[in-house]
This record gives C-alpha cells, sequence and structure tokens, in this order.
C-alpha cells in the first residue's frame, strides 16, 4: 500500500508566515476569537513540523492592557527585570491582597522575557512561592500565580520549564475545580509543558494525567474539552508515546469519548473536534492498535463526517473549515493503508466519498494546497486495491478535475501515482483510462522538470502500453517517443525511457508483439 500520509512533506513555504511566533492579543476580541487564532497558529506550527520538529505551544493572554500597571504599550513587554526586581516583586506577594495580585501581574509581564525567566528560577525559593500563592484559596490571587506558571510553561528554555515540575502535581488538581477558566489554563499549562521534555511526561504519567484529561473531556464546557484535546495531543507527539502513552490511552477506552468529540457540536464550533481529530491521528500513525480502531469503526464514522463537511461547503462558507478537513482525511488514509481494513465499510457510498473529496479540492485550491495534497493522498489509498472504486472515479464528471492537477508541479506526481493505481488494474481499466486522460495530458507530464513526476509518467506509459496497445500507437503518432528522448540524458531515467521506446515502437509496428516490460 501506499506510505501513510503523514509522510508527506510540505515545503516550509506552505507555513503561513507570522504565525509561529509568539502573538499578543487586545481585549476587544472574544475568547471564541482568541482560540480561533491560537487554531490558526497551531495549524502552522503543525504544517511546519512535517519538516522540522518544533515545539508547538500555546500562550492564553487575554487581558493584555492592565491599566493600573505602566509595563509595556499596545501589547509590547518592558525591558527585563533585573534580580532586585524579581526579588522585590516575591517580598511583596507577602503583603495585602491588593499589593499581592498587583505584583504577580507585574511578575506575569516580567517573565515573558528569557533573562527575566532565568533570573526567577535562580532565585532561592521562588518556585516555593509562587506554587505557594497557585495553592491560595483567594480567586484573584490563585488566578495571577496560574497565570505566571502558564507563561513560564511557554518558555523554550528546558531550565524554565523543568523549574516547574514541582507544580505539576497541583495544575493536575485544579483540572477538577469548579472554576473553567482555570481549568483551561491549567489544561495549556499542561500542553506546554508536556511538549518539552521527556522528563516532564515522565513526571506527569505517574501522577495521573491521562485520567485527569479523561475526565475533562466529560466536561459540559467547550473550552475545556479543547484545551483537554490540547494538551493530550502534545504527549501524543512525543517520541516516547508509541511505547509509554499511546497504549495507556487506548486501554483507557478513550478513543471513542476522541471519536464522539470529533463528529460532535460542530454547530458550536470546531475547536474541539480539530484538537481530537489530531489526537486521533497521532494515534492511528503510531500503529500501536488500529485493530481496535477499525473495530470500533473509526473508518465509517469520519467518512460520514467528511461527507458532512463537503455538503456544508457546497452551500455555506465555513472559516476555517481546513483545520478540521486535513486531520480527518490524514485519518481516512492511514486507517485505509491497514490491511485489517474492510474494502466493505466503504462500498455503500464510495462515490459520494469520491465527491466530497473533489469539493475540498475545488474549494481549498489554490489558498490551503496542502489540502489538496491530503486528498490525493487520500485517493491514492482509496484506489490502491480497489477495482470497483477506480472505475467509480473513471466514471465520476469530475476526473477531468484530477487531470488538470497534472499541470501543478506540487500535485502532479500524486495525480500520476493515482492514475497508475488505475491502470494496474487491468485491460478494461487502461481503455478506459485512455479514453478519458486523452494522450496529449500524457505527453505534457513528460515536460515536467521534477524527475519523480516524470518516472511516474514512465510508469504509467508501460502500465497502458501493456495492458491497451493502442495506447502506445497513439502515442507515437501523437510525437511522444520524441518526447521521451529528452530524458535520455538523465541517468535516473534513461533504462526506463528506452525500454519503454522500445516497447512503443514495438507495438505501432505490431500491436500483435510481446511488450517488454521494466526491471
Amino acid at each position: 500500500r501506499a506510505p501513510p500520509p503523514a509522510a508527506v512533506m510540505l515545503s516550509p513555504g506552505s507555513v503561513p508566515s507570522g504565525l509561529a511566533g509568539r502573538r499578543t492579543w487586545r481585549r476587544s476580541c472574544t475568547a471564541e476569537e482568541l482560540r480561533a487564532r491560537r487554531r490558526e497558529c497551531e495549524a502552522a506550527l503543525r504544517s511546519a513540523r512535517r519538516l522540522q520538529q518544533l515545539v508547538s505551544k500555546r500562550l492564553l493572554q487575554e487581558d493584555v492592557l492592565i491599566d493600573d500597571i505602566s509595563i509595556g504599550t499596545g501589547g509590547g513587554t518592558t525591558a527585563p527585570f533585573s534580580e532586585q526586581e524579581v526579588s522585590e516583586l516575591l517580598r511583596n506577594s507577602h503583603k495585602g491582597t491588593e499589593e499581592r495580585v498587583k505584583s504577580l501581574r507585574r511578575l506575569r509581564w516580567a517573565l515573558q522575557h528569557k533573562e527575566t525567566q532565568q533570573t526567577f528560577i535562580r532565585l532561592e525559593s521562588s518556585m516555593r512561592i509562587l506554587i505557594g500563592l497557585f495553592t491560595s484559596n483567594l480567586a484573584d490571587l490563585q488566578m495571577e500565580a496560574a497565570r505566571c506558571l502558564h507563561e513560564l510553561s511557554y518558555s523554550e528554555d528546558p531550565e524554565v520549564v523543568e523549574a516547574c515540575l514541582p507544580a505539576t502535581s497541583y495544575l493536575l488538581t485544579y483540572l477538577s475545580g469548579h472554576s473553567t477558566t482555570l481549568t483551561e489554563l491549567c489544561l495549556y499549562t499542561l500542553g506546554n509543558l508536556a511538549a518539552e521534555t521527556k522528563i516532564v511526561k515522565k513526571h506527569l504519567l505517574p501522577q495521573g494525567i491521562i485520567p485527569a484529561l479523561a475526565s475533562c473531556m466529560q466536561s459540559p464546557h467547550l473550552a475545556v474539552q479543547e484545551g483537554a484535546g490540547y494538551a493530550l495531543s502534545q504527549l501524543l507527539q512525543s517520541k516516547e508515546a508509541t511505547e509509554e502513552i499511546i497504549p495507556l490511552v487506548l486501554d483507557s477506552g478513550l478513543s471513542q469519548q476522541m471519536l464522539r468529540l470529533v463528529c460532535s457540536n460542530l454547530d458550536q464550533g470546531m475547536g474541539v473536534a480539530v484538537e481530537f481529530s489530531w489526537c486521533l491521528h497521532y494515534i492511528i500513525c503510531s500503529r500501536v492498535n488500529n485493530s481496535l480502531l477499525i473495530s470500533q469503526r473509526t473508518l465509517p464514522t469520519l467518512v460520514r463526517l467528511l461527507l458532512a463537511l463537503a455538503s456544508t461547503m457546497t452551500t455555506t462558507p465555513v472559516e476555517g473549515l481546513e483545520l478540521l478537513v486535513c486531520p480527518v482525511v490524514r485519518c481516512v488514509s492511514n486507517l485505509l493503508a491497514e490491511e485489517e481494513t474492510c474494502g466493505g465499510e466503504l462500498q455503500a457510498e464510495p462515490e459520494c466519498l469520491l465527491r466530497a473529496v473533489f469539493v475540498f479540492i475545488r474549494n481549498f485550491l489554490p489558498k490551503h494546497f496542502f489540502i489538496v495534497q491530503e486528498c490525493l493522498w487520500l485517493l491514492n489509498n482509496l484506489t490502491a486495491d480497489d477495482p470497483t472504486l477506480c472505475s467509480v472515479l473513471l466514471g465520476l464528471d469530475l476526473f477531468p478535475s484530477l487531470l488538470q492537477l497534472l499541470h501543478c508541479q506540487k500535485a502532479s506526481e500524486l495525480v500520476l501515482t493515482v492514475l497508475c493505481n488505475i491502470a494496474a488494474k487491468g485491460p478494461a481499466h487502461c481503455q478506459a483510462l485512455h479514453q478519458k486522460a486523452r494522450l496529449p495530458s500524457l505527453l505534457g507530464a513528460l515536460t515536467l522538470s521534477d524527475a519523480q513526476a516524470v518516472n511516474q509518467v514512465l510508469e504509467l506509459a508501460h502500465l497502458l502500453f501493456l495492458h491497451w496497445p493502442e495506447a502506445a500507437i497513439d502515442f507515437v503518432d501523437q510525437s511522444g517517443l520524441q518526447a521521451l528522448e529528452h530524458h535520455q540524458g538523465n541517468p535516473q531515467l534513461q533504462e526506463k525511457v528506452e525500454a519503454l521506446i522500445r516497447m512503443a515502437s514495438q507495438l505501432a509496428a505490431s500491436p500483435q508483439a510481446c511488450p517488454q516490460g521494466f526491471n
């Protein structure tokens, strides 16, 4: 079968610019708008991680302007604090409630600087004092201390992150509290910490982070559910997840709960569905126990979701829908690559699924081209072993849309792979493909500059000539041999080019001649 879609590499240029760094937003934004922007940033980081192992973290910072503190303007921050200034803030945190809250706010702002973070963690008893304030029974004080911890968790410095280890048990404890805002903040803080080091993850697992997240998934509050999805996705992305984390998640029965959250409450926002669809994607890619997921009917459930999303797109434009379509398409593609997948699960609606895929391709071109690539991987895995589905694809009025992508450099190789899947099914499919695809498209693909794409053209031509010799006759009549000769100087292609020239020449001279295949 085809390699899983997770192996697809996107160029750095496909990542939206200016989204991967820290961003600050003003009070005028609603909570949902802020979450939407964080999801936009997260999508960019997830795309970038296909080429670079970027640490993906999120900073919840919804109260940017603090009128009574003269630090920063327009979302900026003050200069780094000295050791003396940090010490003074910590001393002030022992005074009256109002003074303590004000000092913690100043500290939180100061901790946006790497230098201040280092100064803070090196001060004796600094973390002990902060954790003490975090466990206070005064809500305002506790919230400001939690924001300080959250700011530290956002650091890229492993020393700073590891300094937060004593706080993890308290962060987990407050996940079961009554404050939705505090619970959400604790979830994102834990997610940030889990992204950084193996030490943190080893610390969190024995403390019961998986059961705690399972409880948050049951919350009636969407913000808490989304935060739980973010924290879980951070755990599932780690190198040790396959051996240490994913088995725990599956044994806890969370996969069915994730599937439910992916497919529900979409009318109230897609944040929860986006997070847990990525969680499912990471679990499926690990291949720890995809048989379990298949037995839970994950594949047909996600296919129905894709059909619903495509139907929505044809009637009402939905902003940000690509953030959900991408991981769901990947999940379906990877499950189709499993040997245990039952083809009968899709037999009832193959044409509907194919039409949905083309709806995504049409609507996401050219702005979100990475979705087009994911859809082509899905077509590739759909057509790999299913002659019936290949016939359905050939019969669709949308097939010309697939051929148009041959002229797109980033998509041509995947399109040709799908065409090869169809041609490999034998004479009837090659006859239909010869009639539908038309040789000018094939000849045009030979002019591509990508050697891998040209190699796929040669494979496709070989299959067509092998199963339907009339294609070779038309190829020669339309100057196909001359087009092949342009690639004879390429060492990577030379042997196949020469074999294909001989094969086409023999068939054109005598259609009954026995074709010679590639070695």
